[in-house]
């Protein structure tokens, strides 16, 4: 087998496809017990030291034959120099020189030992004239980039056949629709739900409509739907009664992928209504099945565009800060709920 280049660049909105690829790179190194030796892990958004990630980079393998280096948001931990920093007279807001920090990591990117691989990840696009692309290009051969994008919602249908084959089975294709009305286009709570549905036919026959409402989150996504309604009429005990009901039955994050889908529906619903949409645009637009639709545009009136704009940004600060352990998720929502209930 070749080996890896010794810079990749992954970037994209698909954070389950970009940890897909972290796991084969782990998985490639071998034994578990000495990969765990030889995986270090950065996040340039969170006390973020240059020479521990040097020293990193640069340290042999123990007992085996590479090492994996992961660096998360590496432009937030390697910023340019501002107009005002470096020339006052140019246009505010441009990046025209990089920081010292910028050229160090740059240098060292240009020395990577041959026995570790770097992964950079940004998980959101960049643009074609990122200073990162930049330097893969000019990298040649010791470097590749892999763009990771999340499917549109009228690809998750075929995404999830698609997965389910990658997974040892088959789901119907009505099946599949059904699935992604309520996944959404989270493609890690889509594969979550393949497993538990391939599991439960013992991957011994396709995967059928009536296997997604009597197993996946299909009930769930009901409840949710009535946490969001308490929440709209102002009713806390009962929202946070069908929280801790949620939580006993669904894992933390794959009911926060429901939470963020609902109120992600509702923002893009009040927007419509605002500008005198009607239900059945509502369901064409969003892609929705007409009783789900009603539901929505329902719930979208008990509440102001500025209220679902705050939330939707208080959900963001939120999965962010889950993402980097500050606040377990459990505790997270259940304060949000206090909140909004408040």
């Amino acid at each position: 087998m070749s080996e890896p280049p010794s810079v990749i660049l992954l970037h994209g909105s698909d954070e389950y496809a970009i940890a897909a690829h972290i796991e084969k790179l782990v998985t490639a190194l071998g034994d578990p017990s000495t990969a765990d030796m030889n995986i270090a892990r950065f996040d340039g958004r969170a006390s973020f030291n240059f020479d521990d990630l040097y020293t990193a980079v640069n340290a042999m393998p123990f007992l085996a034959a590479r090492r994996l280096v992961v660096l998360r948001n590496p432009t937030a931990a390697f910023p340019g120099r501002t107009p005002k920093q470096a020339a006052p007279e140019a246009e505010a807001g441009i990046e025209i020189a990089p920081s010292a920090n910028r050229k160090k990591f740059l240098e060292m990117l240009d020395h990577i030992p041959p026995t570790t691989t770097l992964v950079l990840v940004e998980q959101e696009a960049l643009k074609p004239d990122h200073w990162l692309l930049k330097w893969v290009k000019s990298a040649g051969e010791k470097a590749e980039v892999k763009a990771y994008f999340m499917p549109k919602r009228w690809e998750m249908s075929k995404w999830l056949e698609n997965e389910a084959r990658k997974q040892g089975g088959r789901i119907e294709p009505q099946a599949a629709s059904l699935l992604a009305e309520m996944t959404g286009e989270d493609t890690r709570i889509a594969a979550q739900e393949i497993t538990k549905l391939l599991t439960y036919v013992n991957y011994a026959r396709p995967v059928t409509t009536a296997d997604v409402e009597q197993v996946s989150i299909f009930s769930a996504q009901g409840d949710v739907f009535a946490l969001v309604d308490a929440l709209g009429t102002g009713d806390g005990p009962a929202a946070q009664k069908m929280l801790h009901r949620l939580l006993e039955n669904e894992e933390p994050f794959q009911l926060w992928g429901m939470v963020i889908r609902q109120f992600r529906l509702l923002l893009q619903t009040r927007e419509m209504l605002d500008e005198r949409g009607t239900v059945p645009e509502v369901q064409k637009a969003l892609g929705l099945h007409d009783f789900v639709a009603q539901k929505v545009v329902n719930q979208a009136r008990r509440f102001t565009m500025s209220t679902l704009e705050a939330i939707y940004h208080k959900l963001l600060e939120i999965d962010e800060g889950a993402k980097t352990s500050q606040v377990p998720l459990d505790l997270a929502l259940d304060m949000l709920l206090v909140e909004l209930a408040g």
